[in-house]
């Protein structure tokens, strides 16, 4: 995908605007024929909200899903038939512990990827053969050469990809990168983009598996690691409780990517999206403890530094643009600058806390399923934003600065860097 231009910038930003009022006029009765139906694969705390947003649409059916938790599949059963027994629908959902299910079910035409990240690239590659368009949540992928097949898979098989990159589709962040991009700033002197720490090493006790938990199919590709109910939150259904916190397989240099892929995946999304190098990345990679920096750096062709430092006193994640005539900074729900005039309109205002469940990302997507066009996060944008945060880890991992070729894809004339950019599966899986 070649950099946004301006005027496919302002395209995109007005139908990430249009979507805030695209569901009032969907009132009414869809014809059985204009219904796109969905399949989920996960079910776990992250497929609950994306749900709930998916069925603000009457033209969108939840009718499978699939995990290897048994109770997440009856749960995802018992909310998808109180949502059609309330929509005065006919009630129609079935569940699988084997995802391969839905792909061969001619009754889905989109599949939702609510996975961990090791298992991204393998299911959204079968889904793009099964001829499925899919919403994958981010990141993309688990390594950079996984993103590159994905991408692959993606094009041959005309697929429709959307990322879970929900920032793009927020009035705030376009309402900056819009002013870096129009030089409302100057010219920038430094940005920060803070997304939180790498991975750690995997240090969890081990705990038995749950009785309904296919661990071993939970493992998937990923090498093996032991149990432990942080990876995997408990949940109950009778009383029901739902998990207490985000699984955190992510959290682990074995299971994950860390804040810097995790958080990566949103907040250095809108940084490359607003220096145009949506089709690009940094050259240089500079670990924390390295030419005196307490964070990892990334260094532009241009010689511009993208700190992933905080800014706030909360240390609380989004990003600073700092320019030789102004400064503007952007988190969820909240925009500050140092000139009034660089303040978004107050009709674009956003609560933080409906990033999981808010429509315009959402409606961008279904439009782009429905007219075949690529969304407003399509996956060769997923997969250069989370480059940025997978090379922040390799950095980390080698400890020394490194040089990245974006063209390429490959670092230079770095052998052992270069190892990294795949990783070794469990035998019976891959690539």
């Amino acid at each position: 995908m070649k950099n946004l231009t301006r005027r496919k910038f302002i395209q995109t930003s007005l139908m990430g605007a249009a979507g805030l009022s695209m569901f009032p006029l969907m009132k009414g009765c869809v014809p059985p024929s204009d219904v796109l139906r969905l399949g989920f694969i996960g079910l776990g705390r992250q497929t609950i909200s994306l749900m709930n947003g998916f069925h603000q649409d009457p033209g969108v059916k939840i009718v499978a899903g699939a995990d290897v938790y048994g109770r997440k599949r009856e749960r995802f059963e018992m909310l998808v038939s109180q949502h059609q027994e309330e929509a005065e629908q006919p009630v129609e959902i079935t569940t699988t512990e084997d995802y391969e299910d839905l792909l061969v079910n001619d009754g889905i035409d989109v599949i939702v990827i609510v996975t961990p990240d090791h298992w991204h690239a393998l299911q959204t590659i079968d889904a793009c053969r099964a001829g499925k368009d899919i919403y994958l949540e981010k990141p993309v992928t688990f390594t950079i050469r996984e993103g590159i097949e994905v991408i692959n898979a993606v094009r041959e098989n005309n697929i429709i990809l959307g990322v879970g990159s929900q920032q793009r589709s927020d009035p705030y962040f376009q309402h900056a990168v819009k002013l870096v991009r129009e030089g409302r700033l100057g010219d920038l002197t430094k940005v920060n983009a803070w997304v939180g720490p790498p991975p750690t090493p995997y240090d969890l006790e081990e705990e038995d598996v749950p009785a309904d938990l296919n661990w071993d199919k939970w493992l998937g590709p990923n090498p093996y690691v032991y149990y432990n109910n942080e990876l995997n939150p408990p949940i109950s259904l009778d009383p029901r409780q739902d998990e207490e916190f985000w699984g955190g397989w992510r959290w682990y240099k074995e299971t994950g990517g860390g804040f810097m892929t995790d958080w990566g995946a949103h907040n250095f999304d809108i940084a490359q999206w607003a220096l145009d190098k949506d089709d690009s990345g940094p050259v240089e990679i500079i670990p924390a403890g390295h030419n005196g920096n307490d964070y990892v750096h990334f260094v532009y062709e241009d010689g511009l530094v993208m700190a992933n430092e905080p800014f706030t006193e909360d240390e609380n994640f989004g990003l600073r643009f700092e320019g030789e005539d102004a400064w503007i900074e952007v988190h969820r729900g909240i925009f500050r600058a140092s000139e009034d005039e660089l303040m978004p309109p107050e009709e674009q205002e956003v609560d933080a806390e409906d990033y999981e469940t808010a429509s315009p990302h959402l409606v961008d997507f279904l439009g782009s399923v429905r007219s075949r066009r690529d969304p407003i996060a399509p996956v060769e944008v997923g997969h250069r934003s989370n480059s940025v945060g997978v090379l922040g880890n390799i950095a980390t991992f080698v400890d020394r600065p490194l040089r990245w070729n974006p063209e390429q894809e490959r670092f230079v004339d770095d052998p052992e860097a270069d190892e990294y950019l795949h990783r070794e599966y469990r035998n019976g899986y891959s690539l």
